[in-house]
């Protein structure tokens, strides 16, 4: 005891000396750094309105370092003109990965009811890695390389997997120490960092697509910070990422079903076909005459795999129908039918690697300058789809396995979607998924043949999320309900959560009218 008095005493002396912090300024002691700041909102164009506002944030790159390295996180915002009614802040994610989101507020400002919009000052960012958010990129990537990749053929097995290892090897060259941070978790935890920079308790939510998934993650992550939250065609979590590159597989076929029914009802316009079977045969019958002699037009050649290259295709089956009766009479006579103008073949080229699900979504004539570099969008993409998940197998062979026997299940899709992807060689996932176990009172939206995240995955996100309900628009055909489609019965469901924050009693499902032709 006695060795222990003049330590004890000098622990006192130094204790007294030491001036009394108060309880907000030990707080802001505790607070890292990302979370102190302040945005320095400015005009983000001359050419664009004085209400539209930009800031950049700073965000750690790991955030198990947060005092490292960090990166730009590009904000915009457009502020309710009605303070007295305004509620909070509404962040809007358009879908992707990779897709970016700065200019969204110019779009949402104009197509959001009044008095929804005036509760909300709308934020738009750019993800991390996306856009001017520290654009990531892979150095360079041919068009070839810009897509999900191809049909499986065994004897061009071996190209395809130095396609796939290419990329993994080309994004780790060029910037392997940032892409294992472009990841879901991650901009879930940029989320917050705008939350709090915006000086808000919680966040209000739009997303679409992939931004289902960020907003179902952000909803686990942070539960005491969720408010409104609307999940727009909806991301499966139980299917990430490869699973939902193989629910187009699986879906496409009921959608494909339903089109030779449709067709065969109206032979008389189309001429492929009087029964269901037929117009099936008459695809069928164009996909191998392409295969051996490809349709020309354009100076493009649409080949069999080309046919089967787009699975959104025969979700629209007006669409197809007019896709297929042009390709029909190019193949037939080597011109084009007589009258009707053209159908939009951009997702049927040769080279199907180029193809691949896109995410429209909302009227896109505000949209801001493109991503540079040029590589960015597709960087982005694999980034987030293989760094979310280590579901991905790292045995080229068990690709090639996957994908004979989809083909042979799903014959449209199936062995697109599962053969062999980047994420075959991509670094390992720095965590593991988010498990979807905390309740989450929010409000998911899904059309019934929506062509990008089919009924199946939206269904799939609405179970995972306990608490939520589900508004279904039957007969929706587009990608993106919400504000896409005037005519959508779901808006007015939409509107009053958004208004009130009451989520309805029960899943919701309503009818959409005819679309017009």
């Amino acid at each position: 005891m006695k060795r222990l008095a003049p330590l004890l005493a000098t622990v006192g002396l130094v204790a007294t000396s030491l001036p009394l912090l108060t309880a907000p300024q030990a707080a802001a002691a505790q607070t890292p750094g990302h979370m102190r700041q302040k945005p320095d909102w400015h005009r983000c164009s001359p050419d664009q309105p004085v209400a539209y506002e930009c800031a950049t944030l700073k965000v750690p790159l790991d955030y198990q370092h947060p005092e490292g390295r960090t990166l730009d996180l590009a904000i915009s915002r457009m502020k309710s003109e009605n303070p007295g009614k305004r509620r909070g802040v509404l962040l809007f994610n358009p879908g992707g990965p990779g897709t970016p989101g700065l200019f969204r507020p110019m779009v949402l400002n104009t197509e959001m009811p009044k008095d929804v919009r005036e509760q909300y000052d709308l934020i738009g960012f750019d993800p991390r890695g996306v856009g001017e958010s520290s654009p990531v990129t892979c150095g360079g990537l041919s068009a070839a390389e810009r897509g999900v990749g191809g049909a499986y053929h065994p004897e061009t097995f071996a190209s395809d997997v130095t396609w796939a290892r290419g990329i993994a090897d080309k994004c780790r060259e060029k910037s392997g120490d940032v892409l294992p941070h472009i990841t879901t978790r991650n901009t879930a935890r940029d989320l917050d960092v705008i939350r709090e920079a915006l000086g808000e308790r919680k966040i209000s939510y739009l997303g679409y697509s992939y931004g289902t998934y960020l907003g179902a993650v952000y909803s686990q992550m942070f539960p005491q910070r969720t408010d409104r939250f609307v999940l727009d065609s909806g991301v499966d979590p139980q299917r990430v990422w490869r699973g939902m590159m193989q629910v187009w597989a699986t879906e496409t076929e009921p959608a494909f079903a339903r089109w030779t029914r449709w067709a065969a009802e109206r032979s008389d316009q189309y001429g492929l076909g009087t029964t269901p079977e037929e117009v099936s045969a008459t695809f069928w019958d164009l996909v191998a005459r392409a295969d051996r002699d490809p349709i020309v037009h354009g100076g493009e050649k649409y080949t069999g795999d080309g046919l089967r290259a787009d699975p959104s295709l025969f979700f629209s089956p007006y669409g197809a129908s007019a896709v297929i009766r042009f390709l029909k009479a190019l193949a037939d006579t080597g011109h084009p039918p007589a009258g009707g103008g053209t159908p939009d073949l951009r997702q049927l080229r040769e080279g199907a690697r180029s193809s691949g699900p896109k995410v429209p979504v909302l009227n896109t004539a505000a949209a801001g300058p493109a991503a540079d570099p040029d590589d960015n969008g597709t960087a982005a993409y694999w980034s987030v789809v293989c760094g979310d998940t280590d579901a991905w197998p790292r045995d080229p062979d068990q690709y090639a396995r996957d994908a004979v026997r989809d083909k042979a299940k799903y014959p449209l899709y199936g062995d697109f979607a599962s053969n062999i992807k980047p994420c075959a060689f991509w670094q390992r996932p720095l965590e593991a998924p988010t498990p979807m176990k905390t309740r989450a009172d929010v409000l998911t939206v899904q059309n019934e043949w929506d062509p990008m995240t089919p009924l199946a995955s939206g269904q799939g996100l609405h179970k995972a999320l306990k608490g939520s309900r589900m508004v279904l628009a039957l007969g929706g055909e587009k990608h993106g309900v919400y504000l896409s489609d005037p005519a959508s019965c779901a808006d007015a469901t939409v509107n009053k959560y958004l208004s009130t924050g009451r989520l309805p009693a029960a899943d919701v499902t309503c009818q959409n009218p005819p679309p017009s032709r």
